[in-house]
This record gives structure tokens, sequence and C-alpha cells, in this order.
């Protein structure tokens, strides 16, 4: 009987012991509430709590991450997309998560859910498509500013997808097209105006220098005769007839005593 009422002690003792040890790992901290007050924060490592007085909630204090689904939106001008985002978070304070909110993993899911839709409602959709960064940061901002009160610290938000009607990516696409096109023929205007501008400084310098005109003639000749043609017309300079002996002076004096 003795044995029996030792065999039962220790098995009390141990179930005891077993309910009031705690292990917590590096990345966890464990809080105490004792009769319904709040103790504290405890870990890492190994601790004893009082059983059935005390209890024990863990928290990991390691980065968590969680998808936005997509959410049909409608941007400052009036166009309906689809975007979905991805939002980065830690615990900071173990304490206030508990103690502040109710499931803080779903209220900041929630609250990441309202704050896209409110910044993006208030975004055009060629900012939501080319000033992504700058949206990132103010969602992160504002998000983090309405949990820092819960113990919480967002450290990223991420718009992963922006989905846009077909007829907006066909009238963006055409737009594009268009835009490309006028650059194309303004850089070619550009290259003939450029083209025109040398062959003026070029023609300048050969009528300012004798023979420089012939000269040039006689490299066109040369250049068109290697041509496979039948008929070659070419313009025939003043300074032809000056080479053979011919002069304007002769011409002018020739016309005016006529």
């Amino acid at each position: 009987m003795a044995l029996e009422w030792i065999i039962g002690i220790l098995l009390f003792v141990f179930i005891v012991f077993a309910a009031a040890i705690r292990v917590v790992k590096e990345y966890e901290r464990g809080v105490i509430f004792r009769l319904g007050r709040l103790v504290g924060a405890r870990g890492p490592g190994l601790f004893f709590i009082i059983p059935v007085i005390e209890t024990m909630t863990k928290l990991d204090l390691r980065v968590t991450v969680f998808d936005i689904p997509p959410q049909e939106l409608i941007t400052k001008d009036n166009v309906t997309t689809k975007v979905n985002a991805v939002v980065y978070y830690r615990v900071l304070d173990p304490e206030r998560a508990i103690t502040e909110v109710e499931q803080f993993q779903y209220a900041t899911a929630q609250l990441a859910l309202t704050t896209l839709r409110g910044v993006i409602g208030q975004a055009e959709l060629d900012v939501l498509l080319s000033e992504r960064d700058k949206l990132n940061k103010q969602l992160q901002a504002i998000i983090d500013d309405a949990t820092d009160p819960w113990g919480i610290k967002v450290t990223a938000v991420e718009i992963k997808d922006v989905e846009i009607p077909k007829e907006m990516q066909r009238a963006m696409a055409a737009q594009a097209e268009a835009e490309r096109n006028r650059r194309a023929r303004i850089i070619t205007a550009d290259g003939e105006f450029q083209a025109a501008k040398k062959i003026a400084e070029a023609a300048a310098v050969l009528q300012k220098e004798k023979g420089g005109m012939f000269i040039r003639t006689l490299q066109t000749i040369k250049d068109a005769t290697e041509e496979k043609s039948t008929t070659v017309l070419i313009p025939f300079p003043i300074e032809m007839f000056e080479a053979l002996g011919y002069r304007r002076s002769e011409t002018k004096t020739a016309e005016s005593k006529g």
C-alpha cells in the first residue's frame, strides 16, 4: 500500500514538473500570465512556470510573410485593375502583440488590405506602373505606423502584379508604338538636317577653292560611270569652262556690248 502511495506521489510530481517546465527557442519568446495578469516575456532557453496559476503563449520573432490576394481596384483616373502584394513584418514587442490586439496576424493582414485599396485608389495608372517603388514605400510607412502600437514592425511591402483590361493594354501598346515612331521621325529629321548642314559647308569650301568644283565633278563622273547604267546626267559647272580657257568676265563683257 505504501509503495502505491509513493508511486502515486512520484507520478504527481513528475506531471507537475512536466507541466512547469518550458523551453523557448532562440527566435521565440514566451509571454507569461499569472492569474490573468501579465508577468512579462521570457526566453530564450529553459525556465519554469507555476502550473495552473501561470500560462504561457509563445510568439515567433522571425520575419513573417503573407500575400494579399488579387484585389479589383479603381485607380484615380478610373481604370479598373487587379493588384496583389506581399507584406513582410515581425514582432518587436511580444507583450504588446498579445495584450494590445486580438490575433495580430489577422489584424495586420486586414490593415494591409485596406491600406492597399486606399493608396492605389489615390494613384493614377501611370504612377502605378512606373513608380511602384514609391507606392511600396508609402504602403510600408502607413501600415508600419498603424501597427506600431501593437508591437509589430512592417519591414517591407511589395506590389507583385498589376493586371489591366485587354482594351487598355491595346491602347497602351498603340501609344507606345506612336511614341517610338515619333522619336524615329525626329531622329531621321535631325540626321537629314545635320547632313544638309555638312553638305552646305562642303559646298562653301569647294566654292572658295579654285578648281574645287571641277575636281568634285570629275569624282562624280568617275563614281557614276562605275555603275551599270546607260545614261548619265552630269551637271556642267562653270569651272569646267574656266579650265578650258573660258572666263565669266568675257561673257559679262559680251553681254554688256550687246
